[in-house]
């Protein structure tokens, strides 16, 4: 099942479900083409029934998908469960989110897709100069329903989106018809002052206390023209685009674009339409009485102010008052300024002087010192403006300090707290374009030449040869396999599951000197690098900032307390906490989610032997060059440092480092495609080997994305979606085989590093001895380790029973036998290349190119984001 058969699904489901109809019944939105032209539908919890089963691998991609659009939880339940389900869709037509709508009482009513709202509803009203904003999915129905097809809505009194505010910033004239309580009036208020800051022509629909757009066109009969008149009274008494009396929406005659046919009516028959009356059932009802004289008062407002009552003379008054506020004129909002650390307004006389309001954190919650001051009198208190009842107070106690009238205070505090509101918007926007402008300076940008001179790089022929020579050029001595294994991870932080990197070996034998080397050819903004981190630290990162990154930390010791963390951002590719917090609005304790997003690449150093299994495991473990040779060519290369030949060296090594690193800032996370994947081996004896398979087969495709710029980029359409991927080569397998047959050799090793080399120098020393027992004494002068490190390693041998210890108790001499003369040979046993390259060339026609394995059905692929 499809995303889109599963809301086809959702509205089989509406005309099976005879509780969902009666809950459309009683909105009077029951209509067969409304349905059809929203795709409403209803969740009744049997969506799984109709998906195949989650442990198979079709089950588990559309759960996935529907998670990813709102539709199921993480827990296998309906997201919407006994909702009416309105898909909300994006400017090219497609479906990104939803809205439900709960059909019993004692529920919450509302709920959205998780995360931040998405898409828009009736994405065609915004092509009209006039829009007519709601505050919920009902009320915009309500009005599509009665023929007014520029309605639309946001989410809520605070669900005012982006998308929605950069549509509306288009339109000619907007309407509000949000509902009469607080909050409808202060999102009115909020949403009037914005819109008229910006040229765009705004009006209040105002229905009766207590009814909003729903529930005024069930009560008020003929609907159509009860709302019509409604918006011609928001309007200022011009008549707008559309005053249809009541429409009647087709079912079954669907227009060719799949759109119902509307069929409204003129408004020149609507103007012929008999006077409102109220309904016969409500008519004894004081109600239907308040609301009979409302609608009797606008169209006699209308009247009045229609351009053919102009200029007729003067008449009668009527009988019924027009509504005080049926015309929303929108208020004068002053312009708080800045003086110090306070803000300062005065309106007519008065001054209004607000400390602290640079600390308020949003518009949410406005805790001031305000000071009033008429003439020599004032009234200093706290307040906060966003709460009616402080608000009142501060009026009735100021009123009695300065002589003002309580009336009056109460007005001027309606328009600080707009000023306030627009203060403090304004500071966030400031503060978050410095932010944008902070992160944009830290990605540097390319010049043009700098672009191409980079592009040549990624594009020149042997692209690993130069990698390596770089390496040599950028003082790197030796460690020619681990500086490339380490560069290919890192590379691999694009990829969806990036590898990880420990460098385990003795204190000052150059394991920080690889990783700086290694860190040093990517950009800044790419790497994250920690000397220590705390248990929790990795938590409350900001969502994104860890995202296709390389997180370096110098010890491994200073991550220790972090290490459950490091393991599942390398196993999950993401971090999640429920931590309590304080609401900066409420001041309440309240549960707040901290999320990271992955994936990231992991690089660490240590000197312990003895690492936390379930890290190491995740890991390619690379050892240092401990050996005597290896410390003379760096004593060579740091004399060499000191010549003038050593000076030229670090400038060519900074232009060679910025060359490398606007390379790595023209790669992208791209998806590889093995056609080689289901013919390679690896060893399956030990149940690590599952992990270490998956480690060879991300350093193939880490080689593949570095030559993205050498390969042709293709695609492959699924679900809907077109994906971009690069195909990897026989010489990307034969680099990774090149280096995992030592890395991941050493990786599947009982023994560390440094124990395996002390191993190592053991039988060279047995041998010498042709057989007979050594000491430590021997074995320190034969390999130039100290005490310690001898102790440790060989007290590691002699339990693992590689020695056993003839004597050294009780203070005599430690002597040890060799048990074991030689040892299986290290390394992984992987196909060979040459024979891979052969079966690929005979099975290219009839299998496009890709090989198949004794149990395999297709190519596997590896994708990243």
């Amino acid at each position: 099942m499809t995303p889109p058969s599963a809301r086809h699904f959702y509205r089989e489901r509406l005309r099976a479900t005879p509780g969902a109809r009666d809950y459309l019944k009683t909105r009077g939105l029951d209509e067969d083409g409304l349905i059809e032209r929203f795709q409403l539908g209803f969740a009744d919890r049997t969506l799984g029934l109709r998906l195949p089963d989650s442990n198979r691998a079709e089950g588990q991609k559309l759960r996935t998908r529907l998670v990813e659009l709102g539709l199921y939880r993480e827990s296998g339940h309906e997201h919407f469960n006994g909702c009416l389900v309105v898909p909300l869709w994006n400017e090219a037509g497609q479906i990104v989110s939803f809205y439900g709508r709960r059909v019993q009482r004692g529920k919450c009513e509302h709920l959205y897709s998780a995360g931040p709202h998405r898409g828009l509803f009736n994405p065609a009203a915004f092509l009209e100069a006039e829009v007519i904003l709601c505050e919920a999915v009902i009320d915009a129905l309500t009005f599509v329903r009665h023929g007014f097809l520029n309605a639309t809505c946001i989410y809520g009194t605070e669900g005012m989106t982006e998308a929605i505010w950069e549509k509306l910033r288009r339109a000619r004239r907007v309407l509000l018809a949000y509902d009469p309580d607080p909050a409808g009036d202060r999102a009115a208020e909020r949403d009037l002052a914005r819109l008229k800051s910006i040229g765009v022509e705004v009006g209040r629909v105002r229905f009766p206390s207590g009814l909003d757009a729903n529930a005024y066109a069930q009560k008020v009969q003929p609907a159509g023209k009860a709302l019509a008149l409604l918006l011609q009274a928001a309007r200022g008494g011009a008549p707008g685009p559309t005053a249809p009396a009541e429409p009647s929406l087709r079912g079954g005659g669907a227009a060719p674009s799949g759109e119902a046919v509307v069929q409204v009516v003129p408004a020149a028959a609507a103007a012929r339409a008999e006077p409102v009356s109220s309904p016969a059932p409500l008519a004894a009802s004081a109600r239907a009485s308040s609301l009979a004289a409302f609608v009797s008062g606008l169209e006699e407002e209308a009247k009045e102010k229609s351009p053919a009552a102009e200029g007729a003379g003067a008449r009668e008054p009527s009988a019924q008052p027009a509504p005080a506020a049926a015309v929303e004129s929108g208020l004068a909002v002053p312009v708080l300024k800045l003086q110090g650390s306070h803000h300062y307004v005065a309106l007519d006389g008065r001054e209004y002087r607000l400390g602290g309001l640079q600390k308020a954190p949003g518009v949410e919650a406005l805790k001031v010192t305000l000071r009033v001051r008429a003439g020599e009198r004032f009234y200093l208190d706290q307040v906060d403006l966003c709460r009616d009842g402080e608000r009142r107070r501060f009026a009735e106690r100021a009123a009695e300090e300065t002589l003002l009238t309580a009336e009056l205070l109460r007005r001027d505090l309606g328009k600080v707290l707009l000023a306030a509101e627009q203060a403090v918007e304004a500071r966030q926007a400031a503060e978050t374009a410095a932010a944008d402008v902070t992160g944009a300076s830290a990605v540097p940008e390319m010049s043009p030449a700098e672009r191409a001179e980079a592009l040549a790089w990624l594009q020149g022929p042997d692209l690993i040869r130069r990698i390596r020579a770089a390496f040599r050029t950028a003082g790197m001595i030796g460690e020619e396999a681990n500086a490339l294994v380490a560069y290919l991870a890192c590379v691999s932080r694009q990829l969806e599951k990036p590898l990880a990197v420990i460098v385990q070996s003795a204190s000052a034998a150059g394991k920080t000197t690889l990783m700086e080397h290694v860190l040093a050819f990517f950009p800044e903004e790419s790497r994250v690098k920690y000397s220590a981190l705390t248990g929790q630290s990795l938590y409350y990162l900001g969502e994104h900032t860890l995202q296709h990154k390389i997180l370096a930390v110098v010890e491994e010791a200073g991550a220790e307390k972090a290490s459950y963390a490091l393991k599942l951002l390398q196993s999950e590719g993401e971090l999640t906490i429920a931590s309590t917090g304080k609401d900066p609005a409420t001041g309440r304790m309240v549960t707040q989610e901290y999320h990271v997003e992955g994936p990231v690449m992991i690089f660490l150093t240590t000197t312990a032997i003895d690492l936390d299994e379930e890290l190491q495991n995740r890991c390619l473990t690379l050892a240092v060059d401990e050996s005597a040779e290896q410390t003379a060519r760096i004593h060579a290369r740091q004399r060499e440092r000191r010549t003038l030949a050593g000076l030229a060296a670090r400038e060519e090594r900074k232009d060679l480092l910025r060359i490398l690193r606007n390379a790595q800032r023209l790669l992208r996370p791209l998806a590889i495609v093995n056609p080689f994947a289901l013919a390679l081996t690896f060893p399956a004896e030990r149940t690590r080997a599952r992990r270490d398979h998956e480690k060879y087969l991300t350093l193939i495709d880490a080689v593949a994305l570095l030559h993205q710029h050498q390969r042709p980029v293709q695609e492959h359409a699924a679900n809907g979606r077109v994906v971009e991927y690069i195909e990897a080569t026989v010489e990307d397998v034969a680099l990774a085989n090149e280096l995992a047959a030592g890395v991941l050799g050493r990786s599947l090793d009982e023994l560390p590093p440094q124990t395996r080399a002390l191993l190592g120098h053991i039988r060279d020393l047995v041998r010498t001895r042709k057989g007979a027992a050594f000491g430590r004494r021997e074995l320190r002068e034969k390999c130039g380790w100290s005490v310690t490190q001898v102790r440790v390693h060989l007290d590691r041998l002699v339990e693992l029973e590689y020695l056993a210890a003839r004597c050294g108790r009780m203070g005599s001499v430690f002597v040890y036998d060799l048990l074991i003369a030689e040892d299986a040979p290290l390394g992984v046993p992987l196909i060979d290349v040459a024979a891979l390259q052969r079966r690929y060339d005979s099975n290219l026609a009839g299998r496009n190119g890709h090989l198949t394995g004794p149990d395999a059905e297709a190519p596997s692929a590896s994708k990243c984001e």
